[in-house]
């Protein structure tokens, strides 16, 4: 039996491209063409989840009831956030050193400043070392630093190889958690970090296309129509390659220019892929949601912070809450229902309820928040994190809030930042 949580919220998203600046000293860019951003609308509606939510101490509105020491580790986090903040340089190039910049000999990679030219092959992106003034762009040495990004816990969101918000969040996070300065900035010293952390493993491997990936399920396409969502089996992966993209925590477009030559459409054949773990650490005891850095940051019972994720965190019309809550509960695979009595969607006036899948409006999990009607969810479009608004929920790419489903325990407390 479902219990089913009420969520009343809607909001146009406007999808933000991204373009690619090349740098003409060093590396090779990808000629990446730029299209319109569609509008969809993805309004939250009552939500059906498959297991009982836990009741947690909370005043009336849903904000949790907190302990002194609670509020102490919160305090000391929102301190370690405020200094970060406050060091980061927003306006960097990210792959420029700085005059100050001390170089480390953590690792035998090499630690000259002379450009080296990198490809977009197997070889050339496993071997793409890091260079001074790197430049605004999309290069194999992004490429290789989101993948060990990723694998530290600082998630680039989608893999694309390419400079902007979301790779400066994601370096100066692993900084914060290593032990260096955390400007965001890609510095030699941080680059031998994060080869350490790597210990020797390739960044990209070389893939099979098995016949399990052929089979999917998959649908034709996923209509606008809730009613029509409504008749579907699952609201499951249209193509190949959008299942692959989220399995190796790939942007699908960037996935396909690293494999031009590929039909992803036959078992054997070979493509280049991430190699990118999927699982975080144990033992997280608090979640804060930074609504000015749109990100997700998470601390251990030792207050350290041990893993952050780029976040679309409300927005200026439907603004997410204010204040300390807890995690009641975790639903993989939602049911999503729809109630006219909330909104009219459409020429539908009768509730429906639309099936699970990764391409449902809050993706393939739910992570229940005690504030009601707001929670922690995927989404169906990963590339867009961060970049567009919400409905005041937390969204992350499916693979970051599903890694989170696995280890968020019901009673964590998950704080909102401004």
């Amino acid at each position: 039996m479902f219990v089913r949580s009420i969520l009343a919220l809607s909001l146009s998203c406007i999808f933000a491209g991204t373009s690619f600046a090349a740098n003409t000293h060093a590396e090779q860019p990808l000629n990446v063409s730029k299209a319109n951003p569609p509008v969809i609308q993805d309004p939250i509606d009552p939500l059906a989840i498959d297991a009982p939510s836990a009741s947690v101490p909370s005043t009336s509105t849903g904000e949790a009831i907190i302990s002194p020491e609670e509020q102490k580790d919160l305090n000391q986090a929102a301190n370690t956030l405020q200094n970060l903040e406050n060091t980061e340089d927003s306006t960097a190039d990210i792959g420029s050193a700085p005059a100050s910049s001390v170089a480390t000999t953590t690792t035998a990679e090499p630690t000259t400043t002379a450009p080296v030219k990198a490809s977009w092959t197997l070889d050339g992106l496993n071997n793409a070392t890091w260079y001074d003034n790197i430049g605004k762009g999309q290069f194999p040495v992004y490429a290789r630093a989101h993948v060990m990004l990723n694998n530290a816990h600082a998630s680039p969101g989608a893999i694309d190889g390419t400079s902007g918000k979301n790779t400066l969040k994601a370096i100066s996070s692993f900084q914060q958690m290593n032990g260096l300065k955390p400007t965001g900035v890609l510095t030699q010293e941080t680059w031998n970090a994060l080869v350490a952390k790597q210990a020797g493993k390739p960044a990209f491997v070389e893939y099979t296309i098995t016949e399990a990936d052929l089979k999917g399920p998959y649908a034709k396409s996923i209509p606008g129509d809730y009613a029509l969502q409504a008749k579907m089996p699952g609201l499951y992966f249209t193509r190949v390659t959008e299942m692959l993209g989220e399995k190796f925590h790939m942007d699908e477009d960037f996935l396909k220019k690293l494999n031009p030559k590929a039909s992803f459409n036959k078992v054997g054949e070979k493509i280049i892929v991430t190699s990118i773990r999927n699982e975080l650490p144990e033992n997280i005891t608090l979640i804060v949601a930074h609504k000015g850095a749109k990100q997700l940051y998470l601390f251990n019972a030792q207050n350290q912070m041990v893993g952050s994720f780029p976040a679309t965190i409300g927005s200026s019309d439907t603004p997410s809450p204010t204040g300390t809550y807890k995690v009641t509960g975790v639903a993989p695979n939602p049911w999503y229902s729809y109630s006219p009595s909330n909104f009219v969607q459409g020429k539908n006036l009768k509730p429906l309820s639309l099936p699970p899948g990764p391409n449902g409006p809050v993706g393939n999990i739910w992570i229940g928040l005690s504030k009601k009607s707001f929670g922690i969810h995927g989404t169906p479009n990963p590339s867009t994190i961060s970049k567009t608004a919400s409905h005041g929920c937390i969204r992350l790419t499916n693979w970051d809030a599903n890694d989170l489903g696995k280890k968020v325990k019901s009673g964590t407390t998950v704080k909102f930042l401004e």
